[in-house]
């Protein structure tokens, strides 16, 4: 390996796990979707992963593309500019209509009280909510839910930006395993990043005694994803 390269690949994994950590959109929606549907550490490992290889594939299939077809970086960056403000503004809308529908669903499930009278004349109040049984039975009917898929779309549509001028380096060299390392290496990076950020943050989570907040999960994980979304439309997150 010469120093150029290693040099190079020091650069990549410090720029893909940065890039990971300062954007909570790579993280925090997947912890709040496990939360709000109590998925496994395993489940939610395996989607995370699932979300980050369509998330960082599109972009190097797109840098892929360009650098086959001679396109030069600025050209690239523009087009993963204009990827990124589309999906920011479907990120938010997401966030926020999902936000409406958690809220929705907790206030439907709102514990309330019977009050059971005996024949001997006493009485006996019962408190209970229906969400357990209602979710179960929705499940149950339609099996595919769709918010999972339609963050990952998200993900896929999402670019990477820093990747391009990574791999446009060793590309400028015609230099093609070079490109291909980097390549690998900035997914590799971002992947693990993104799913030991959740897996830790989701263990935590478990640890908690959030139970009275169960009826609320959906609504904060469409609030979390919503506030996601404006940061990435205002703070560029």
């Amino acid at each position: 390996m010469t120093q150029e390269l290693f040099l190079l690949l020091i650069t990549t994994v410090s720029i893909a796990f940065i890039h990971t950590l300062a954007g909570p959109d790579h993280y925090l929606p997947f912890i709040v979707i496990a939360k709000a549907k109590k998925w496994s550490l395993t489940k939610t490992a395996w989607f995370t992963a699932l979300c980050g290889i369509g998330h960082v594939g599109s972009s190097v299939i797109l840098g892929f593309i360009g650098i086959a077809l001679g396109v030069a970086v600025g050209k690239l960056e523009f087009i993963e500019g204009i990827r990124g403000s589309i999906v920011s503004w479907v990120f938010t809308a997401f966030g926020m209509i999902y936000l409406v529908w958690g809220i929705k669903r907790a206030m439907k499930n709102k514990p309330h009280k019977h009050i059971h009278f005996h024949s001997d004349g006493s009485e006996h109040v019962h408190e209970h909510k229906h969400h357990d049984e209602h979710a179960h039975i929705h499940e149950k009917e339609y099996k595919i839910n769709l918010t999972p898929w339609i963050l990952f779309s998200i993900f896929v549509l999402g670019p990477c930006e820093p990747l391009i001028p990574l791999v446009m380096y060793p590309a400028a060299k015609h230099n093609y395993n070079e490109l291909t390392i980097v390549a690998l290496i900035f997914s590799l990076v971002t992947i693990a990043t993104m799913v030991t950020l959740v897996l830790i943050v989701s263990f935590g989570f478990k640890l908690l005694p959030l139970k009275t907040l169960d009826r609320y999960n959906h609504a904060l994980a469409g609030g979390s994803i919503f506030l996601c979304g404006m940061g990435m439309l205002f703070l560029g997150l």
